[in-house]
């Protein structure tokens, strides 16, 4: 009897030894060793935590280190955002194979080839899997669902935010940017010299744009969820740079059971905006009474989203509609500060469409050509979202390349929008005047994504920069603050890692 015990115990140790070797030795040996059979390296695989133990060692670095030029320039941009991507790139080449525990990644900058994954609509490649910490900020909603469920999400969100219905949102974002105007005449006084943080007001701002405009609320209102993203925010962050083992978002860790409050407080205070919205139904139009209203399936069955989708949506449009948008704003702001002449063009621009006085209008937004020049370079230049990551669902060939299935392909947005053979030797120079001409390949420039996953908020976000840039240029002059220190970060979006202050003055 015990003879049986111990050969039933030595075949059962045997069978998980096999299946751990199987999966943390020999099936990344082989992946590794079929993309070198097609001319791609990159660094070495380590046994369970792949290459994220150096990915964090760099991104730390660069989080701690400030480029050596500190002055307001672009050329570190993908070292201090990307900073795996750009060490190994130089060793590896463009395009080459890391490993993120035992899921390997492909990095791709190839435009064509990150055309065929995004605008891929036969289900070959899918939302890379993340970390449930990640998940907390988000829930199901948009982003990460998938088939039947994201095309409903997808369609209700669409009608939201399409062009005519953003338009009508106008009035709300001018009223929103004339009480920031407000405080800065206050605070000003007759001094005419400011200096205040940008990126601060801007992240109010539009947090008090995307209340009004999707919630029929104010930045006052919601303020506390606000606050409970931008602490999520950070446990997001450290989760996507870290290898998950199954099972861990069960453990009463501190950050699992701080992640487990902020998600109840959070789902507690937007249900209450929702119950509220139910009972006034004040603005038919806004996301949210959209989220709650019926749609019809392709069977022409009537249904509603559940409370936790509604949920689980309002928290996605909450973080977009508010980081996304005051990331922007700061950018085009530091770079406008930094380039007085664009200042002085964007400033002649608004004056000609609008006059000294007369506020902007849905009419106007057309008319300013300038102005969406240099958006579209800033966006270029500091994309919110620098790195798209998809999945291969089968095996598949990408370009010249086998993909095995599961291989996570590594889309480098911000290295791409950096590329002198794409933008010429300027790449890292900000020149508005590159965007007369229309893009050279679909994939060549993509800060909203491209294809059925398109950023579905990209017309409030372009809007909402257009009216506050027009509206803050023609009463004020801004330069960079002497204690700005440059240094692009990213958390989930790129932002300026230790603030922007700048210093206003009347026109």
């Amino acid at each position: 009897m015990c003879l049986l015990l111990l050969a039933a115990l030595s075949l059962s140790i045997s069978t998980i030894c096999y299946r751990l070797y199987f999966k943390f030795i020999k099936v990344p040996s082989e992946i590794q060793r079929h993309f070198r059979q097609q001319g791609v390296g990159g660094p070495t695989y380590n046994a369970i935590s792949g290459n994220s133990n150096e990915l964090r060692r760099l991104m730390m670095m660069a989080e701690h280190k400030s480029p050596p030029d500190e002055s307001f320039n672009n050329d570190h941009v993908v070292r201090q955002v990307m900073p795996h991507y750009y060490f190994w790139s130089k060793v590896y080449g463009d395009q080459f194979l890391f490993w993120f525990g035992t899921r390997p990644r492909l990095a791709v900058t190839d435009p064509e080839m990150i055309k065929e994954v995004l605008l891929n609509t036969n289900g070959w490649f899918r939302k890379a899997r993340v970390n449930p910490l990640v998940k907390a900020l988000f829930g199901e909603g948009i982003v990460y669902l998938e088939g039947e469920q994201w095309a409903v999400h997808r369609k209700i969100t669409s009608q939201a935010f399409n062009m005519e219905r953003v338009k009508d949102m106008v009035p709300e974002i001018v009223a929103s940017t004339n009480s920031l105007l407000a405080e800065i005449e206050v605070k000003i006084g007759g001094e005419n010299r400011l200096e205040f943080d940008v990126y601060k007001e801007f992240n109010n701002l539009s947090a008090d744009v995307i209340s009004r405009t999707a919630f029929g609320s104010n930045f006052e209102e919601g303020k506390r969820i606000f606050e409970i993203q931008d602490q999520l925010i950070k446990i997001a962050s450290e989760a996507m740079r870290s290898v998950y083992f199954p099972g861990f978002k069960y453990l009463p860790t501190k950050k699992n059971r701080l992640s487990w409050k902020l998600q109840r407080e959070s789902k507690e205070m937007i249900t209450k905006i929702i119950e509220k919205n139910d009972k006034t139904r004040e603005n038919p139009k806004a996301l949210l009474s959209l989220l709650m209203s019926p749609y019809k399936t392709k069977g022409n069955v009537e249904k509603r989203l559940g409370l936790n989708d509604i949920v689980d949506e309002c928290k996605t449009i909450y973080f977009a509609g508010k980081e996304s948008t005051a990331n922007l704003l700061t950018w085009v702001f530091l770079l406008l500060a930094s380039h007085q002449e664009w200042q002085n063009r964007a400033r002649e621009e608004v004056v000609q469409v609008c006059g000294r006085d007369e506020l902007p209008s849905a009419e106007h937004l057309a008319n300013f050509k300038m102005i969406s020049m240099i958006l579209n370079e800033a966006l270029r230049l500091y994309p919110a979202a620098p790195i798209s990551v998809r999945e291969a669902c089968k095996n598949v060939k990408l370009g010249s390349l086998q993909i095995p299935a599961n291989t996570e392909l590594f889309l480098a947005m911000a290295a791409v929008h950096h590329d002198p053979k794409i933008w010429g030797e300027d790449a890292n120079k900000f020149n508005p005047l590159r965007f007369i001409e229309p893009k050279k390949h679909l994939a060549s420039y993509f800060p909203f994504g491209i294809g059925p996953r398109i950023c579905v908020g990209q017309n409030l976000a372009i809007v909402e920069a257009k009216i506050v840039v027009a509206m803050i240029i023609r009463k004020y002059r801004f330069v960079v603050s002497p204690s700005y220190v440059h240094s692009p970060f990213q958390s989930l979006t790129v932002g300026p890692q230790y603030g922007a202050p700048m210093i206003f003055s009347k026109v």
